[in-house]
């Protein structure tokens, strides 16, 4: 017998256009009666066209779930016309309605109203019959189906009568796949297929799937099943056996652990606060069943209360000559941090009590900012910690997290006050201009307690929950900038800065301090290697570009393990190796940076600018180039917007002088200037490079070369002021790197000269300005001569 049409399909034949209603995560087969809920409003005003008519309206899916106002290019392009059989309004303004598939029709066009979407579609008419090979598919569904059903408990009883009755193949396959828990893009696909063949090929392969997922799940609910029963099991021995024991007047192991926790309650000194907490947690402790989970909570709450360092003090010591010592051992220079340092221990021997200082070292990286709180914590004999900072975006990193949480615990903070011991040790806190901030809190502010002397003395840690004093910590701060640290947080500190070493003083501190420790940690004995003064200079000034000795100290080590090589190639580990500018050559290969090799001839439009970084100080050249044009101002070199400003500043200096430097009064109009800082690819940003600016447009104007020899810094007002700049130390030591021997710098800063070593200012030329007059009067050499 040989069916010629589903019934579905019977009712609705040829093309039409109907209200179109979009589905998400949902596919509606012919013969399907499905409740829906709509809300979206181009869906609520279908419903209200369709129900206007004959009730008719075209369900398709859409091929994004997301999109929430769809058009063709967002929905399938196989669909189902329904009918309403019901319509509910809901008090929110959203529709119930209970549809029943006709038809299968191809979405053929989209017409869109102000309220609605029409669908205009074609029926689509199955090709069905009745071969052996359908008989066989059909049996083979309905078998893997009954399988289905057995392992699964969300199939109605009713849609299994209802497969049970059904005599059409094509009729089958879509009641079936309708119920199964399919993805809508698997049911969309044996939507599409008008043929019972492949209809029932696809089913049944997703029929195969499903089932073989069930009995996975089947076996893995029994494997967690006799898991959980093992664990009640052995729950129940242990009871018994407890039981047992008492009877037996056995010792008691949770009765004994909870007599130490009382002992240790009682002879820890806790504060007030703290002692009663635990006490309270104890009481608790005793009424659970210690195989409890919360009885674990609690013995860890109540192990991290005894465990921190509520009383315990180390001893300070007071002698300054000591500490002097120890300090000027480990450090070369920083003069200010060891006379701030001993100042705090002064001011101790005198009076018992005092606040633990909070400092902050800024500095360049190398300059020994995190090994000096080693140093400092030496020197005043206290234990020493260290959290880096570096990265932390996480506010309970700071100040923990609540009991609450499984797997809780405290903060950085309190594990390290366990970790040193004792209420008075130097803490660390390195890298705090790296913090950052997302969604979890931000860090700065919670360290904002930490580091008030008025208010750390009552630091709760939310897994505590209990006042712990801090004011007897010494606090010490590390930072590359202070640009990274908030308002707030900087104002609790005291900023001591540290800046680059000279030439002088990075030969000190290798000769002092790092060859020794280095040819011990290669195992080299002192008389087996010798550096030169003239090899130490070498790698200083052609191997390394730093403010520290960070990539001074890397080079050496670097010799250091070729020599010992050599030494154990040649048979003749004890060969003394004496090392010289040539063998610092040969043995480190070709320099990476050049010394002492600024501009050598003196060119018109090009001026040498100093530039502050986060890892010392930078020669800037600055460029222009002046051009036929309309008045254009074209500055590159990824430059920050305030050195993009200073550059317009400087312009608008030169325009003013136009009749003391000889140019017409409207030169600018026919002239487009070009402003180019080199390594563009480097971003470069602050006001320092004002008059450095001002300088090389002058030059390009008037054709006169600025001096190859000399630099500048300093900012620039639209008076031709010169104003303050900072970073001055770092400046010239890039000045004298790059071999240059006179430098200009604001007169407001002459202030600043104490702080610069004295061998820098005897190599250089330093001359003090204070109106751009004076520096294009020092800088601009003669006229060249026309060719």
């Amino acid at each position: 017998m040989t069916q010629t049409s589903e019934v579905t399909d019977a009712n609705q034949q040829g093309a039409g256009r109907i209200p179109l209603l979009p589905l998400r995560d949902i596919v509606i087969f012919p013969q399907m009666v499905t409740p829906l809920f709509v809300g979206r409003p181009r869906s609520v005003g279908a419903l209200e066209q369709a129900m206007a008519g004959e009730r008719l309206i075209f369900l398709v899916a859409q091929n994004d779930a997301e999109v929430d106002d769809p058009v063709l290019e967002d929905l399938y392009r196989v669909g189902t016309v329904a009918h309403i059989a019901q319509l509910l309004k809901l008090p929110d303004g959203t529709m119930k309605l209970l549809v029943e598939g006709r038809s299968r029709a191809r979405l053929t066009g989209l017409e869109e109203q102000e309220d609605c979407f029409y669908a205009l579609y074609e029926t689509l008419t199955p090709h069905l019959e009745d071969s052996l090979e359908v008989q066989a598919l059909t049996r083979s569904v309905r078998a893997l189906f009954e399988s289905y059903v057995s392992l699964s408990r969300k199939v109605p009883a009713e849609v299994v009568t209802a497969v049970e009755n059904l005599t059409s193949p094509a009729v089958l396959a879509d009641t079936i796949t309708a119920h199964l828990n399919l993805r809508v893009d698997e049911k969309q696909e044996i939507l599409e297929q008008l043929d019972a063949v492949p209809r029932l090929e696809s089913l049944l392969e997703a029929l195969e799937r499903e089932v073989e997922i069930l009995k996975i799940e089947r076996k893995i609910r029994k494997r967690v099943k006799s898991q959980m029963e093992r664990t009640q099991k052995e729950y129940y021995l242990n009871e018994q056996m407890r039981a047992i024991q008492k009877e037996l007047g056995d010792k008691d192991e949770f009765k004994q652990e909870l007599r130490e926790i009382e002992e240790r309650i009682e002879k820890q000194r806790l504060s007030a606060e703290a002692a009663d907490k635990a006490r309270a947690e104890l009481r608790k402790l005793k009424m659970m069943s210690p195989m409890s989970a919360e009885a674990t909570v609690v013995r860890n709450y109540i192990d991290w209360l005894l465990s921190l360092p509520w009383s315990k003090t180390s001893r300070d010591t007071h002698d300054l000559a000591h500490a002097r010592a120890v300090l000027d051992t480990d450090h070369f220079g920083l003069e200010k941090v060891k006379e701030r340092i001993l100042e705090h221990l002064a001011v101790q021997a005198l009076v018992k009590k005092i606040k633990g200082p909070i400092l902050c070292l800024v500095g360049p990286p190398g300059v020994g900012k995190t090994s000096l709180g080693r140093s400092i914590a030496r020197a005043v004999n206290r234990r020493f910690v260290r959290i880096s900072l570096g990265g932390v975006r996480d506010e309970a990193e700071i100040r923990g997290h609540r009991r609450t949480y499984i797997g809780s615990m405290p903060g950085k903070i309190v594990q390290s006050m366990k970790k040193a011991g004792v209420r008075n040790p130097v803490f660390l806190l390195d890298e705090i201009d790296k913090m950052s901030t997302d969604f979890r809190g931000d860090p700065s502010a919670a360290l904002l307690e930490v580091l008030d002397p008025e208010q750390n003395r009552t630091f709760v840690d939310h897994f505590l929950d209990v006042d712990y004093d801090l004011s007897h910590v010494m606090f010490i701060t590390t930072a590359n900038s202070l640009q990274g640290i908030p308002a707030p947080l900087l104002d609790r500190m005291e900023v001591v800065r540290l800046s680059g070493y000279s030439e002088e003083e990075k030969i000190r501190i290798a000769i002092n301090h790092l060859i020794g420790k280095l040819l011990a940690d290669h195992g080299l004995k002192p008389d087996q290697v010798r550096f030169s003064q003239p090899a130490l200079l070498e790698i200083i000034r052609c191997y390394t570009r730093e403010a520290g000795v960070r990539e001074l100290e890397r080079n050496l080590a670097a010799i250091c393990r070729k020599v010992a090589r050599q030494s154990l190639e040649r048979a003749r580990p004890q060969q003394r190796s004496l090392i010289g500018a040539a063998q610092v050559r040969r043995l480190l290969g070709v320099a990476p940076y050049r010394y002492g090799q600024s501009d050598q001839v003196s060119r018109c439009g090009v001026a040498t600018g100093l530039a502050w970084t986060q890892t010392g100080g930078e020669v800037l050249m600055i460029e222009v180039l002046d051009l036929p044009g309309q008045g254009k101002l074209t500055v590159t070199g990824k430059l920050g917007e305030v050195m993009q400003e200073s550059a317009q500043a400087a312009l608008a200096y030169i325009r003013s002088r136009w009749q003391s430097l000889g140019l017409e009064r409207d030169f600018y109009r026919n002239l487009d200037i070009h402003i180019h800082v080199p390594e563009g690819a480097i971003p470069k940003d602050g006001p320092s490079a004002g008059i450095t600016m001002a300088t090389a447009l002058a030059s390009a104007l008037t054709h006169r070369p600025v001096d190859c020899r000399l630099a500048m810094t300093g900012e620039i007002d639209l008076r031709g002021d010169v104003l303050e700049i900072g970073g001055l130390k770092e400046k010239l030591l890039a000045a004298r790197r790059a071999g240059i021997t006179r430098v200009l710098i604001p007169q407001a800063n002459i202030r600043h000269l104490t702080e610069v070593p004295a061998e820098l200012r005897k190599a250089l030329t330093i001359e003090p300005v204070q109106h751009m007059d004076q520096v294009l009067e020092r800088s601009l050499l003669v006229a060249e001569q026309p060719s």
